[in-house]
């Protein structure tokens, strides 16, 4: 118990910075793609509600932008004090719909693809510095971009239905949507583990490590919905206190990563992915550690190209603010979908969610074959005709 404890002591306890936003016109906020997105309306709140349940409510450039859109009315709208979001269905959000980027990127559709990136990470800095408290329901699937979408606001409520995970190695990917800021600033080396194996975690993981910051049974959300709906605020301490009146105080199961922290960091702490896995394989010949053992097999089954991408981002994550992040993260997303050094996007999601053959063939085939120059390609600025991320960075400083 006391190691849980220090994990909460040590982990995190917001991810939020409070800046402003001047507001949209109300005739912005809707057009023919508005089903997406869902609004409902209460007293002194709204709640946007992802609305593509058939395929976990994952995320397209349509509702980024009118997130974007949303967010950005209700922040300058005195009748407004807080802002929740959840999802329909069985999932909160599985993240970036991946399967669309693919055709895209197969259909030579480039334009279309840094579209959705550039429609998703400003609204994830919107909701990072958002200035009005901010409860997202993580009830189901939260993963990827879910996370990114969710992570970044006051107040977020695992159930136990929950699970997270930022899974992007496995498509030879990176996580990304702002994952190198959240992750980088969990408890000792939790975050490069959960970014390089993608392993999964539940909801009374969450709450131990900061990923989240309450936790419910999923048959109470329709009672702290309600008595959300009753609040007449925007003070943070008064959500708090209706949050607290409902919510459990659960623990991690014995079997958890969380309770492996100490070993974990021992691991995971190298500075290159070789002597990360090295550490493993000593660990696993002299202790035949089950843990040792399935974590080096998801480092194998993983793109070795992802994995020192994925490292790498994470360790400049830990000294950079969310928008900094964002802005490394798209130009390493554009690398990714150009195919510059690989094809290991396309691949990973072709064997996972395409084909589902689950037998991608990384480029390159081993993490010894992946170079420095590889690596260092995606975070490089981008050339002159293709500019960089903008952010409101600006004009949301000004607002300290």
């Amino acid at each position: 118990m006391m190691m849980i404890q220090r994990l909460r002591h040590r982990g995190l306890t917001s991810l939020s910075r409070r800046r402003g936003l001047c507001s949209l016109p109300d005739t912005a906020l809707h057009d023919d793609r508005d089903h997406q997105v869902s609004v409902e309306g209460k007293a002194w709140s709204r709640t946007a509600v992802l609305n593509r349940p058939s395929v976990f409510n994952a995320l397209t450039t349509a509702m980024g932008l009118r997130l974007q859109k949303l967010y950005r009315s209700w922040e300058d709208n005195p009748d407004v004090g807080f802002i929740a979001l959840k999802g329909s269905g069985k999932a909160f959000c599985a993240g970036g719909d991946v399967v669309s980027l693919y055709n895209l990127i197969n259909q030579g559709r480039m334009e279309d693809c840094k579209e959705f990136f550039r429609a998703l990470y400003p609204f994830i800095y919107l909701l990072g510095t958002c200035l009005k408290p901010h409860v997202a329901i993580l009830n189901g699937v939260t993963m990827g971009g879910g996370a990114g979408v969710s992570i970044p606001g006051t107040f977020r409520i695992a159930t136990d239905k929950t699970i997270f995970a930022t899974p992007e190695t496995l498509i030879g990917f990176h996580p990304d949507a702002g994952a190198s800021f959240y992750l980088s600033h969990l408890p000792g080396h939790l975050g490069e583990f959960l970014a390089l194996t993608s392993e999964k975690l539940n909801g009374p993981e969450m709450l131990a490590c900061g990923l989240a910051t309450h936790y419910l049974h999923s048959s109470r959300i329709p009672l702290i919905e309600e008595e959300l709906g009753k609040l007449v605020t925007d003070d943070p301490s008064v959500i708090e206190s209706c949050l607290d009146k409902y919510v459990e105080i659960v623990h991690p199961d014995k079997s958890s990563v969380l309770y492996r922290i100490e070993l974990l960091d021992e691991c995971f702490r190298h500075d290159t992915v070789e002597e990360i896995i090295d550490a493993l394989e000593c660990e696993a010949g002299r202790t035949k550690d089950p843990w040792c053992i399935s974590t080096l097999k998801r480092l194998k089954e993983v793109s070795p190209l992802s994995l020192k991408i994925s490292l790498k981002s994470i360790r400049e994550g830990r000294y950079q603010t969310l928008d900094q992040c964002l802005v490394r993260e798209y130009r390493m997303s554009l690398q990714a979908i150009f195919k510059q050094n690989t094809g290991d996007f396309c691949e990973g999601v072709r064997a996972r969610l395409v084909e589902k053959d689950s037998a991608p063939k990384w480029d390159p085939s081993s993490v010894e074959k992946v170079t420095k120059d590889m690596v260092d390609q995606y975070f490089l600025p981008l050339s002159e005709l293709e500019p960089d991320l903008e952010l409101p960075t600006e004009l949301r400083e000004a607002f300290v």
